[in-house]
């Protein structure tokens, strides 16, 4: 079954509880969910199966392995990767632990479920506050997915949030945040127009700590991860907030464009080497061949995938499940 909302953040037992949902209503809201995801999966999934599924329901042979290396470097999953995956299902044929058909297909979910499954996945919710630091190259979704993060915080977990609009560079999405702040009913923190970034995330956590917020997100400009200045920027902005809490940010979130393949990837590392990224927000996986651009990620860095985007509308940001997200990427059922 699907991950929910509340499956994906370490709640302090005193905290408000999170809003009830009935049982059966909950699983067919997990169904629907998944129902989702493999529909923006699709094109990927569509990708692979034109290369692979005639042959995973036939004979077992070198082409076999040739067919199905090719299908997953095209879906963006990386060649080492990819060579782990080929690597361990001809050593397992070899064996005669894997047959052909639904065997090796079940397998290959298997696999690339524990690749997905890289690192913890949740987001620590227990510092109070706790400080949420989002990160990305512009154009990736990062201002939209900060409001919607505060909206499921604020909506469905019941936690006291303060969005900081720290990128002060771009008016609109000063005006975005601040509409997504005045939706899901938080606080909201901005400066004047090219103000330093930092000075945002300072009044955010002092106006956090003040008003008693559980949480504080913190938005940041666009930058490109070949823009050495701003991700000097970026940098200051961490050590500024450190300087409030020592352990914060609690959590350096990166968002990635799917759409962008290997770029993503190069995006990630870079980024990572920066901020010391935490976890990954994965967007735009409706618009994609190349979704397992989160599988290269995870298993060549050790990123683990936290939320992904599925599409504009406010549910379409959702937790990552590893293996929802391996079914929904190879199978049809």
């Amino acid at each position: 079954m699907a991950r929910d909302w509340r499956d994906v953040f370490i709640l302090d037992g005193n905290a408000p509880a999170a809003i009830a949902e009935d049982s059966a209503e909950g699983g067919e809201r997990r169904m629907g969910r998944f129902r989702r995801l493999r529909e923006s999966l699709r094109r990927t999934r569509q990708a692979l199966q034109t290369e692979i599924q005639a042959t995973l329901f036939a004979d077992i042979n070198e082409e076999t392995w040739e067919r199905l290396e090719e299908a997953l470097i095209y879906a963006d999953v990386g060649a080492s990767t990819t060579a782990k995956v080929v690597s361990q299902l001809e050593q397992e044929a070899s064996e005669e632990k894997l047959s052909g058909g639904q065997a090796l297909s079940d397998r290959l979910v298997e696999l690339l479920t524990e690749i997905a499954g890289t690192g913890d996945d949740r987001i620590d919710l227990r510092p109070e506050p706790t400080v949420i630091l989002v990160a990305g190259v512009n154009g990736t979704g990062k201002t939209t997915t900060l409001g919607k993060l505060a909206w499921h915080l604020s909506r469905e977990l019941r936690r006291n949030v303060v969005l900081a609009a720290g990128d002060t560079f771009r008016a609109a999405a000063v005006e975005q945040l601040q509409e997504w702040a005045r939706r899901a009913e938080v606080g909201f923190v901005m400066g004047r127009a090219g103000a330093d970034s930092a000075s945002v995330a300072y009044e955010a956590i002092d106006t956090a700590r003040r008003d008693g917020a559980d949480v504080v997100l913190i938005d940041t400009a666009g930058r490109l991860h070949t823009q050495d200045n701003l991700m000097a920027e970026l940098t200051k902005v961490r050590r500024v907030i450190a300087k409030q809490i020592p352990e914060a940010p609690h959590e350096t979130l990166l968002t990635v464009d799917a759409t962008t393949g290997q770029n993503g990837l190069r995006q990630a590392k870079l980024f990572s080497e920066a901020i010391d990224v935490s976890g990954l927000v994965l967007t735009k996986l409706d618009g994609t061949a190349k979704g397992g651009i989160a599988l290269a990620i995870a298993s060549e860095l050790g990123i683990p995938v936290k939320l992904i985007g599925v599409g504009e509308r406010l549910e379409d940001l959702r937790p990552f499940d590893a293996g929802e997200f391996a079914r929904a990427l190879v199978s049809d059922a």
